[in-house]
């Protein structure tokens, strides 16, 4: 896609609406990486087709997947364990997607040829290390050796050892590799969760009938999986992304008399921290029609305008909430008082350096921060009102440039968003959406 900017001139008006958000991003991921594992023909509805996405059905069908689309339904044509066509040489491309390059890395460790995973510039810059080493010690061997970053060649084992890990990160990828390496991997393979994430992969494998057992402590979760157990194919509807319902529900708190309905959105709770955080910053949040669909919990969100308070974010929310701290930002830049968020290094080595970047963002319009090298205080100004013009350089990350669109619609001004179309990786659909709203706004190619 061709580079292009947005322009922001005016504010949004007041709106009182129903929407829905395109499908979850990580859990579309995960069903299309399952189902290639998977006996027989897995129907999922929903998928999200977003360029991450669809990066990662490419990348299957290179690997001998057949995934037919009929009716907005993917159909993937599973051959179980160990399936896949590889030959040496061959080159996969992640794109932009990290959750495609290292999930896809765990599912190549039983594969005995040399295969170079690549990725974009933004991706190329993220660290691999972190997935790395604990496939090494299944077996595989990685080229050119201390490399920590992309493009790397992968040599999987065809005799893998079952492996105990001790996952301090607090990474969802990284736990989702380890597992997928284990499916083909004999015996017992055990992950230690000393951080808790995001659990999509664990509930899906445990829906599709894999062996696989999750034990919770006080201070950890332990997670065991039963190698080489093949599953059969299953069918799958993907709930809308909390992480794309974030702007939509920040906007809302933002404007004045307004007010949405957010229908049929993922509420796991490893991803509701942004909830959380907000109801503590007094915002007006109800979440509705709660169910629980293939192993999901499953709801609607309603929200309405709110006078927002500053709060001292506690750290341990941050796993639940680690891609909606650019939207939250945004949301403390307008509360009263001094907001304060902690623990948050994990934001820089995303697909910008998220933390350093938006502190920019809000110097530039002129909020006041105090950052230290993991943490962020944000000096509210609820009366904020910009009235001068701003190029604003989001380095291609695309939760920056939904963060900076959603600014833009309350805070005023006559700003310009760079790389826009980066936007296309996880929420085709944002414009849309934001126009539904009454957003305003044009596009500079």
């Amino acid at each position: 896609m061709k580079s292009f900017s947005i322009i922001v001139k005016k504010k949004i008006n007041k709106f009182n609406k129903s929407i829905f958000v395109e499908g979850d991003k990580s859990i579309s991921h995960r069903a299309l990486l399952i189902s290639s594992q998977a006996y027989g023909v897995s129907k999922l509805r929903g998928i999200l087709e977003a360029e991450d996405v669809l990066n990662t059905i490419n990348a299957l069908k290179k690997l001998g997947v057949k995934i037919v689309k009929y009716k907005n339904i993917y159909h993937v044509y599973g051959n179980g364990l160990g399936s896949f066509k590889t030959q040496n040489n061959l080159t996969i491309n992640a794109g932009n997607s990290g959750t495609l390059a290292r999930l896809l890395m765990g599912l190549l460790t039983t594969y005995p040829h040399k295969i170079k995973i690549i990725g974009d510039k933004s991706l190329s810059k993220r660290p691999m290390g972190r997935i790395i080493a604990p496939l090494e010690k299944f077996g595989v061997a990685f080229e050119p050796k201390d490399k920590k970053t992309l493009p790397v060649y992968i040599t999987g084992s065809e005799m893998p050892i079952a492996i105990s890990h001790e996952e301090k990160i607090g990474s969802a990828q990284v736990k989702s590799s380890i597992i997928f390496a284990s499916l083909n991997t004999p015996g017992i393979t055990k992950i230690k969760e000393l951080k808790k994430s995001r659990d999509h992969t664990e509930n899906m494998l445990k829906f599709t009938g894999v062996k696989i057992k999750i034990k919770k402590f006080k201070t950890y979760n332990l997670i065991s999986i039963e190698g080489q157990k093949d599953f059969k194919a299953f069918d799958l509807n993907i709930p809308g992304d909390i992480s794309s319902a974030a702007f939509f529900i920040v906007l809302t708190l933002l404007a004045k008399h307004s007010s949405i309905k957010i229908k049929n959105i993922n509420l796991n709770p490893t991803r509701t921290g942004i909830i959380i955080i907000l109801k503590k910053m007094n915002a007006k949040i109800k979440l509705m029609n709660i169910k629980t669909k293939c192993g999901e919990k499953v709801g609607d969100i309603v929200v309405k305008s709110s006078t927002l308070k500053s709060i001292n974010c506690p750290a341990s929310l941050v796993p639940s909430t680690i891609d909606e701290f650019t939207i939250l930002m945004i949301a403390a830049a307008k509360a009263k008082g001094i907001t304060t968020f902690s623990g948050l290094g994990e934001l820089n080595k995303k697909e910008s350096p998220r933390l350093n970047l938006m502190n920019s963002i809000l110097n530039q319009i002129g909020i006041k921060t105090k950052l230290k090298q993991e943490s962020i205080k944000i000096i509210g100004n609820p009366i904020i009102n910009l009235n001068k013009s701003y190029i604003i350089n989001t380095h291609f990350d695309h939760r920056v440039c939904m963060s900076v669109f959603v600014m833009c619609q309350i805070f005023g001004g006559h700003i310009k968003i760079k790389d826009f179309n980066s936007v296309a990786t996880s929420f085709p659909n944002f414009l849309n959406l934001m126009k539904q709203l009454g957003a305003k706004y044009e596009i500079k190619k």
